[in-house]
Parts: C-alpha cells; sequence; structure tokens
C-alpha cells in the first residue's frame, strides 16, 4: 500500500498528488512513467511521473479526472492509500547535449513537460516554454514554468488569460523570427502534438512528441500502447510503454493513434457515469 501525503487541486479537473514510494522516487526520471491502481479492484492506469523528492521519499503525479478511475482516484484523500504503485517505467527523456529547448505543452500535458523543462534548466540549457489552456479557470503550474524557463509563453483559446490562440502561433512566429532550437519537446493532446509537429516540419527542428496511449501491463506484452512509426517509408511498430514514450515527431502516424484512443470512447463515458453514481450512493 501506498500513502497519499498530500493533495493539492490544481483547477476544477486537474488534481495533484504526492505519493509515499521511497524506491520510485529514488530512480524516477524526468519522461518516465508509473502505474497505479486505486484499490484491489481498479483497472491499471498509467500516469507520467511529475516529479520527485528523494529526500522525503515521495513522488508527484499529476492527473486530469476524465474517465472512472481518475474520477474515484479524486475521492481519495491525504492520508489514505494507494494498492498499487509501479515504477519507473519507460525510457527517460534524452537531454544529453540539448542546449536551446522548446517545450510546447498543453493542458494537463504540461504537468509532463514541467518536470523536463527543470531539469533543463538544472543542466544549463535555454528553456523557452510555450503553454496552452482552454481557459484562464484550468491554467496550471505557471509559478513553476516560469522558475524553470528563460521565456515563456502562456497561450488560452479563448483569450481569457496571456495570449488568444493555440501554442503553434508563437511557436512559427519563433521559427519564422529564425530562433534555433537544438529539440522541440511536445506534451498534450495528440492533435495539439500533431500540428506542432506540422509547424516545425518546414524549418528542420527535430521535434520530441510525448505519447500516451491506452495502456494496460506497461511492459510491452499486452500490445495496447503500440503505435505505428514511419521510418524510412517502411511502417514500424513501437510499443509506447517500453520503447518510448517519447517517439520522433516526424515518424508518428498521429491519425492513426487519435483513431486508436477514440475505440473506448463510449465505454469510458459509461464506467465514468457509473462511477459517479456509486459514489452519490455511497455518500448517501
Amino acid at each position: 500500500m501506498y500513502k497519499i501525503v498530500n493533495k493539492k487541486v490544481l483547477n476544477p479537473t486537474v488534481i495533484e498528488l504526492q505519493i509515499e514510494a521511497p524506491l520510485v522516487a529514488n530512480k524516477a526520471k524526468p519522461g518516465q512513467f508509473i502505474i497505479l491502481r486505486v484499490d484491489e479492484n481498479s483497472e491499471r492506469i498509467p500516469l507520467t511521473v511529475a516529479g520527485v523528492n528523494k529526500e522525503a521519499g515521495t513522488v508527484k503525479i499529476i492527473y486530469q479526472v476524465v474517465g472512472a478511475t481518475t474520477k474515484k482516484l479524486s475521492y481519495k484523500e491525504a492520508g489514505e492509500y494507494l494498492q498499487d504503485f509501479v515504477g519507473p517505467l519507460g525510457v527517460a527523456t534524452h537531454l544529453e547535449g540539448l542546449k536551446k529547448v522548446c517545450i510546447v505543452g498543453g493542458g494537463v500535458g504540461c504537468a509532463i513537460a514541467m518536470p523536463i523543462a527543470e531539469e533543463l534548466n538544472r543542466i544549463g540549457a535555454d528553456v523557452t516554454s510555450i503553454i496552452g489552456f482552454r481557459s484562464k479557470d484550468l491554467v496550471i503550474l505557471e509559478d513553476e514554468f516560469k522558475s524553470c524557463s528563460n521565456t515563456l509563453k502562456i497561450m488560452t483559446d479563448d483569450g481569457s488569460y496571456g495570449d488568444k490562440g493555440n501554442v503553434t502561433l508563437p511557436l512559427k512566429e519563433l521559427l519564422e523570427n529564425g530562433e534555433k532550437f537544438d529539440m522541440i519537446i511536445t506534451i498534450g493532446p495528440l492533435i495539439m502534438m500533431k500540428y506542432v509537429v506540422e509547424t516545425a516540419r518546414p524549418f528542420g527542428t527535430p521535434v520530441t512528441a510525448s505519447m500516451n496511449p491506452i495502456m494496460i501491463d506497461g511492459t510491452g506484452m499486452c500490445g495496447g500502447c503500440r503505435l505505428t512509426l514511419n521510418i524510412d517509408d517502411k511502417k514500424v511498430t513501437k510499443f509506447a510503454c517500453v520503447d518510448g514514450p517519447d517517439f520522433n515527431g516526424y515518424e508518428i502516424d498521429f491519425d492513426e493513434a487519435m483513431s486508436r484512443g477514440r475505440m473506448y470512447a463510449d465505454f469510458e463515458r459509461h464506467a465514468y457515469k457509473e462511477s459517479c453514481n456509486l459514489f452519490k450512493k455511497e455518500a448517501n
């Protein structure tokens, strides 16, 4: 059992938890993830490590309440326990040798991007961060990005905070003005990452995209997280849990990934409603 030592609500749908897991905290690096179960009857869900405190032996996770399991997790409070907390899994983000990097995050994907930006800042890289949200009330981790970014640009779809528009607008402006990045690292909704790649393509800037497809076991055995990459005009299958989650953005078949991600949408909506009804009954 793994104790929740702190809980913080970042916005109406995004929650931060600090989990007591010293073995994971000692090994985890930016870009890696864990798999947890809320209780013995819960499904396994992957969540990216959003930070660690090795001295305290804690791991930070940040998640959005979108399905049945994250809804169940949202009812957990500090002092309570999780059934399983396994990791670190996946390959850490490759940051060695990078001197000038643009981080492009969208929504809760910023929780994954933030520790990468922090590590780049720690090793002395010049970090430009572009983070986007639908509206002001959904903005998260602004102070954290400010502290580790040389330049920070905040975008909102409705213009209620920062500048109005999507994250590709300032990225395109920077590239057109001659900014040269060793790497663009993008993390967020698939459609956002696809257009970040397309924005960078004419300039030939390398792009790394962090993928988070459907995942079950986290060891490459189930095949649920498979992705199709186009490498040298050949279709190659990779698995996000063991080969990723980071991939060359120019090689990813984003359309296929988005199609596969929608396969269980109806089932997840039904499970979410059932979870809400269950907790309402228990509350009464």
